[in-house]
């Protein structure tokens, strides 16, 4: 007795796609065919493409299945090592699953890490969201615990809406204003968050790679004149923090 593709698909609980797929990369010989150009399948096909599907319904991934379906031994090592991988992936689902419902009882975004899950006053705009959204890749897990924290508890201020609306031919008046009341807005913050100086100097003094890719992203998301307050704000910042370490350093002493 011999069977067509979609019959033997059919009694092995698999799909055509599949079986065609296993004929492609050698897991399954192609069978001889009829007179009218139908293949036809034997037991011996229906074996093989059973022991195949066993181990695709075990998590094993098509190369391996290469290496271990025609072992006649025992293959412990194989399944050891994907035993370890499923306990690995397992593990991965439980942590999504927690963070899921995190997700769905705050009504976070799901774009942000729970570490990142805004408060519901704050008020974060596009922008920021992105800006965020890039700093997650280039925090570590303190660091992220320490701006979560932030994040959670920022309110709405005015200095964050006029830096969100300054226009890219701001004069210099402008921009000076802006830039001695996010100072001052920021050091609050700081006093708060002591953490947070280390986010920013991080970045500053870390690897050429993050300076680059903070460097390009900053410059795609504000236009020239928030770059120049910003810039402006930091270096300020950078000092005043130096200065205070410094003094708490001679204190010490």
């Amino acid at each position: 007795m011999s069977w067509s593709t979609r019959e033997i698909a059919e009694l092995a609980g698999t799909s055509l796609r599949a079986v065609r797929h296993y004929h492609e990369v050698g897991l399954l010989e192609e069978p001889e065919r009829r007179a009218n150009g139908y293949k036809q399948y034997g037991v011996p096909h229906l074996v093989r493409l059973l022991r195949v599907k066993r181990l695709v319904d075990l998590g094993f991934s098509l190369n391996r299945i290469a290496e271990t379906v025609d072992e006649d031994q025992h293959p412990g090592r194989a399944l050891r090592t994907l035993d370890a991988e499923l306990a690995a992936t397992i593990e991965r689902l439980q942590r999504a699953r927690l963070e899921l419902a995190t997700l769905i009882e705050q009504r976070a975004p799901a774009d942000l890490p729970a570490e990142l899950t805004p408060g519901e006053a704050t008020v974060l705009s596009e922008t920021d969201r992105s800006l965020l959204l890039v700093m997650t890749r280039l925090m570590d897990g303190e660091q992220l615990r320490t701006y979560g924290a932030l994040v959670r508890g920022l309110p709405a201020h005015p200095v964050n809406r006029e830096f969100e609306a300054l226009s890219g031919d701001a004069g210099e008046h402008v921009r000076q204003d802006l830039v001695e009341r996010m100072v001052s807005y920021l050091l609050r913050l700081w006093q708060d968050h002591p953490g947070l100086p280390g986010l920013y100097t991080a970045v500053a003094e870390g690897k050429e790679s993050v300076r680059e890719t903070m460097g390009t992203v900053l410059r795609e998301l504000y236009n020239p004149a928030q770059l120049n307050v910003l810039h402006r704000t930091y270096v300020i910042l950078d000092e005043s923090t130096r200065l205070r370490a410094g003094r708490n350093t001679a204190e010490r002493r």
